[in-house]
C-alpha cells in the first residue's frame, strides 16, 4: 500500500507513483519497509570477499557459504565445475577457457573505467533547484535480530548488531537518481571506530546488493572510499583515502552523487574529493543508507535534486 506524505490519503495500487488530489509522489505505507539487507564482512585474516548473511524481504535468501577470494573468484568455482564436467563429456575445453578468459577481461575493463580519476578537492555549488525528498520515517525495521532501526529527532539511527556486519537500506524504484544530484547527511552518533564506513549508496537495484555503489566515510580518521557491490561480493573502487573535508567527531556530514552523462562526482561538506565512471550501476538506479561495523549512523535529509 501507498500514502501520499502531504494529504496521507493511502492507495492499495502499489504501481501508482502520484496522488491523484495533489500530485505529490507516493510512498510506501510505514508498515511496508524499503528492502533491507545485512552483509557480512571478512575478518583481516580471511581474503574472502564479504558473503550475504540474511535477508528480510520476500526474497529468496542466498547461501552463507563465502565465495572464493578476489572480485572475480565466483566465477573460477562455475569455470572449474564447468570444466570437469567437459572432460567427463568430452570437447569444448577450449571454448570453456575463453569464456574465463572474457568474465576476468570485462571484470578489468569495469575496473579500469571506474578508477578513481584523482580529482583535485574543489568547491562546487549544486545547481539543480528540484529536490525530491525521499522520507526516511517509514524505514523502521520490525526484525532486530541483526540490526537496529530507530527514528528519533528527524534522523533514521541505523546499526547493525556486530562489528562484523554492515547494514544497508534502499529507497523504492520511484526514485531512480540518473542524471541527479542525490545526497544525505550522516554522523557518526558516539564517534566510534570503523573499518567499513558509513554513508551513501547510490545506482543501486532497488533490492539492495545486488548491482550498485557505496560512498563511504570513516570520522575518526578522516578518510573516504568508495566500493561496488553484487551479489554475494564487495568490490573496492577507490581506496580508503585520507580528506580534510570530513568533519569529526559527531559532527554532520553531507554526502554528495552528482550523475553528469555517465560520471559521478562524488562531494563531501560541498567539496568535490573525487570521480567515477559509472560503468556498473543498476539502470535508473535508487540511493540508499550504509552502516557498518555495528556503529550507530544516523542519517537525514536523504534528496534527489534534479
Amino acid at each position: 500500500m501507498k500514502v501520499c506524505p502531504t494529504c496521507r490519503k493511502t492507495y492499495p495500487d502499489d504501481g501508482l507513483n502520484f496522488c491523484l488530489d495533489d500530485g505529490t509522489v507516493l510512498t510506501f505505507a510505514a508498515n511496508e519497509p524499503p528492502p533491507t539487507v545485512m552483509r557480512h564482512q571478512p575478518r583481516p585474516t580471511d581474503p574472502a570477499a564479504p558473503k550475504m548473511q540474511t535477508r528480510w524481504d520476500a526474497q529468496p535468501q542466498y547461501s552463507l557459504q563465502p565465495p572464493a577470494a578476489g572480485s572475480s573468484g565466483a566465477w573460477k568455482w562455475v569455470v572449474g565445475i564447468m570444466a570437469l564436467l567437459v572432460l567427463f563429456c568430452g570437447g569444448g575445453f577450449v571454448g570453456l577457457m575463453g569464456l574465463a578468459l572474457y568474465v576476468a577481461e570485462e571484470e578489468a575493463a569495469i575496473a579500469a573505467l571506474e578508477s578513481n580519476s584523482n580529482v583535485k578537492s574543489t568547491l562546487d555549488p549544486d545547481p539543480r533547484a528540484r529536490v525530491d525528498a525521499v522520507p526516511l520515517n517509514g524505514w523502521i525495521q520490525t526484525d532486530k535480530t541483526h540490526g537496529i532501526t530507530e527514528y528519533v529527532n528527524g534522523e533514521l539511527v541505523v546499526a547493525a548488531k556486530s562489528k562484523a556486519f554492515y547494514y544497508v537500506l534502499t529507497a523504492d524504484e520511484i526514485f531512480a537518481m540518473n542524471e541527479a544530484s542525490t545526497r544525505v547527511t550522516v554522523r557518526n552518533v558516539d564517534d566510534a571506530a570503523t573499518s567499513m564506513g558509513i554513508g551513501l549508496v547510490f545506482h543501486s537495484n532497488p533490492t539492495p546488493l545486488q548491482q550498485g555503489y557505496a560512498f563511504l566515510i570513516d570520522t575518526k580518521q578522516k578518510r573516504y572510499r568508495v566500493v561496488r557491490h553484487y551479489p554475494k561480493n564487495e568490490a573496492t573502487v577507490v581506496k580508503w583515502t585520507n580528506s580534510s573535508a570530513i568533519k569529526d567527531g559527531s559532527q554532520e556530514n553531507l554526502l554528495e552523487v552528482r550523475d553528469r552523462d555517465g560520471n559521478v562526482d562524488l562531494y563531501i561538506n560541498s567539496e568535490k574529493v573525487t570521480s567515477i565512471r559509472n560503468a556498473y550501476g543498476y539502470k535508473n538506479g535508487v540511493p540508499g543508507i550504509y552502516s557498518g561495523d555495528g556503529i550507530r549512523a544516523a542519517f537525514s535529509k536523504l534528496e534527489i535534486r534534479r
